[in-house]
């Protein structure tokens, strides 16, 4: 069987993807990156924001026009919407999140203890779904109440993955020749708080660093109130790499109070003080909802000029949309549709400055890149672009496809979005280079 798999949404969703195409390969099936090639698809869906419920209905409906017979959804639209899930073209079974991890066994009629083994060294998807990075779930679920998040309803309570699994999937990673894992989850920062008393995120980064050869290791969001300084001080170990994604929401304390986030101003500017303080050269980078119900003008605007002088390296902006079962939906006061649009078009103008800000001081330095996307254009040589471990886009030329190996760059000049950069090889390097 000929399987194309496809996802929506956050690195928790490519991490379950790229886990179910494990398990079709343990059983033999054969994965394709082209829809058109495939007999079934399963596509793990979104439901963060409306925007999100769109993209997943739209690539469901492309399998279903590519041809493929047997459509099978996943994840947390299809949780949330089960029935407009099953009334799509080629929708044959809708599996909750909570069955995800038996999604193929029970599909294929096979024993779940089949699947439930020593890993398979990792292989990149075929396709969109390609990453030379390995995503590897440590987490699911959230217990948080944040005001405006369906997140709870698709997937639950906070649970921990225990540490010698996670361990085991790093390791089969690593095998595959990944040089680089994402640690994921909804809520990470809450890791093993619901395991053995007494043990933290930091106990689990620390076993990884310790139990692996691993070149580099990065996290995936994580909310500031699980951090403290001392939490920094793992930077020390150079693999880490050195990018932090804190999800603020809102730089006004009033619309965080309303929205139930767990800082404020004072604390998050603190927490990035320390971080930066511990980590040369971080990227900081966040997300910020405009137009939650009640913001009037002056909220967004002290929202605005808190995040000018965080100085962020990045940063995602969400026009709200409302969300059936969250306390926001019920909140009076909505703000008008064009004015959200607005205040995000706003939002997004000041992270493209303070994110240009960043990269540009990155100019004439060497940094080390993972290439994760190489085209060979002839002539002209290998088109590359990669990543730094503080998760700077870069492209470079080269005579030799370098894919999914890192690089010493140098940074010649930034544009739109990325910088461009000059390899330096070993001749360049001499015997005088650190």
């Amino acid at each position: 069987m000929k399987v194309f798999l496809d996802s929506v949404g956050c690195r928790l969703n490519q991490s379950e993807i790229e886990r179910i195409g494990r398990d079709f390969r343990l059983a033999g099936c054969e994965l394709v990156g082209d829809p058109a090639q495939a007999d079934l698809a399963v596509i793990n869906t979104c439901a963060v924001t409306r925007r999100a419920d769109a993209d997943s209905r739209q690539k469901t409906r492309q399998a279903a026009r590519a041809g493929v017979d047997q459509i099978i959804l996943t994840g947390c639209w299809a949780t949330l919407e089960e029935h407009n899930a099953l009334e799509l073209p080629k929708v044959t079974r809708v599996v909750k999140n909570d069955d995800k991890n038996h999604l193929v066994a029970d599909f294929l009629g096979q024993p779940f203890e089949l699947f439930n083994r020593e890993p398979l060294p990792r292989e990149p998807l075929p396709g969109s779904r390609m990453r030379t990075r390995a995503f590897i779930k440590a987490q699911d679920g959230c217990n948080n109440c944040c005001a405006f998040c369906v997140t709870t309803l698709a997937r639950g309570s906070a649970l921990s993955l225990p540490a010698e699994s996670v361990l085991n999937e790093v390791r089969a990673a690593l095998r595959g020749g990944s040089q680089e894992i994402v640690l994921c989850g909804v809520h990470l920062g809450y890791w093993g708080k619901d395991l053995n008393r007494g043990i933290s995120l930091r106990d689990l980064i620390q076993l990884i660093l310790e139990e692996t050869d691993i070149p580099r290791l990065r996290l995936s969001s994580l909310e500031p109130w699980n951090l403290d300084v001392d939490f920094f001080s793992l930077w020390q170990d150079a693999r880490l790499c050195r990018h932090l994604h804190l999800p603020l929401q809102s730089g006004s304390n009033v619309t965080l109070r309303r929205m139930a986030r767990k800082t404020s101003q004072d604390d998050f500017s603190r927490l990035i003080a320390a971080a930066r303080a511990a980590i040369p050269d971080v990227a900081i980078t966040t997300d910020i909802i405009v137009g939650f119900p009640g913001e009037t003008e002056e909220e967004f605007e002290e929202s605005l000029a808190f995040i000018k002088a965080m100085n962020f390296a990045g940063g995602h902006v969400f026009t709200y949309s409302e969300r059936d079962g969250t306390p926001a939906a019920s909140f009076d006061h909505t703000v008008p549709i064009s004015i959200r649009r607005d205040r995000g078009a706003v939002m997004r103008a000041a992270f493209t400055r303070s994110s240009e800000h960043y990269r540009h001081a990155f100019v004439g330095k060497i940094l080390r890149v993972l290439w994760e996307s190489t085209t060979d254009t002839g002539e002209a040589g290998w088109q590359l672009s990669g990543l730094t471990d503080n998760y700077l886009r870069v492209m470079a030329r080269s005579d030799e496809d370098r894919w999914n190996q890192i690089s010493d760059v140098e940074i010649i000049h930034p544009e739109k979005g990325t910088l461009q950069g000059r390899i330096i090889t070993n001749k360049d390097k001499g015997p005088l280079f650190h």
